[in-house]
């Protein structure tokens, strides 16, 4: 799943991408690298991020949307607002991936007017804004666990169908940087529930943390091993930046288990 922020603000590319003709050349740039996937969001959630109004987040990605479905793959928007959702769900979008995991007004029920469309729930602990000013205590395993199980339960009781589901543990959303990597050390619990996974480390500052490295855009080598380490671990989507490095490490994986 090839990142494609139509932001000006995103953590680590912000500005890249904020017209549709600069964002359309990533999304076909993204695809030359070897991604299956586009995820265009028009919000950032990076820690202490502002919210969006409205008709700013539609005005960013519906026209980079339009564009985007002629290329030919499955698109995702990144969005948590119940009108976005549904007006990219009537656009045309294939993925709807909610940090809030359907959790805001209305969302729910949009997502349930396109009971084919695929939906990626995440774990968040708080909000964007104070999810890293106060993260979780203690273990971490059990409760997003917990909270994953009830949010796929609540879509599958909204007539969602469960192969339409994705489950993001939330790397770097309310957690620490321990925890995060014991989510990591331990995803394998998670794939008990039944539902595929979504591993979004890239360019995390838990990342830079153990690396030592500040500027988040220079984290691509740690973030492919981190992408690695999660298909190892049975993750089925990797959301990326760095979609050829983390393509050409995924080659010699595939390489070594077909020779093993």
């Amino acid at each position: 799943m090839g990142i494609v922020n139509v932001t000006p603000d995103s953590f680590s590319d912000g500005g890249t991408c904020d017209t549709p003709s600069s964002a359309l050349r990533h999304c076909e740039q993204l695809l030359r690298e070897g991604c299956d996937i586009l995820d265009i969001g028009g919000e950032s959630t990076r820690p202490g991020s502002p919210a969006v109004p409205l008709a700013e987040e539609l005005a960013r990605v519906l026209p980079v949307l339009k564009e985007a479905l002629r290329l030919g793959v499955p698109i995702s928007v990144d969005t948590y607002k119940a009108q976005v959702m549904q007006a990219a769900l009537d656009t045309g979008a294939d993925i709807i991936n909610d940090i809030w995991a359907l959790r805001q007004p209305g969302a729910l029920e949009a997502v349930a007017k396109h009971p084919g469309c695929g939906v990626c729930l995440m774990h968040m602990h708080r909000d964007p804004q104070t999810m890293q000013v106060a993260p979780m205590q203690g273990s971490v395993l059990a409760p997003v666990r917990a909270f994953l199980h009830d949010r796929a339960e609540a879509l599958r009781a909204a007539g969602v169908l469960s192969a339409c589901v994705v489950l993001d543990p939330g790397f770097g959303f309310g957690k620490t940087v321990a925890q995060n990597f014991e989510l990591l050390a331990q995803q394998g619990e998670l794939l008990a529930l039944g539902y595929p996974l979504l591993a979004g480390w890239s360019r995390k500052s838990s990342l830079g943390a153990v690396t030592g490295i500040d500027v988040p855009s220079q984290r691509m080598v740690p973030s492919v091993a981190a992408a690695l380490l999660a298909a190892e671990r049975g993750a089925r989507v990797l959301r990326v930046h760095d979609v050829a490095q983390t393509v050409s490490a995924l080659a010699v994986w595939q390489a070594m288990h077909d020779h093993a």
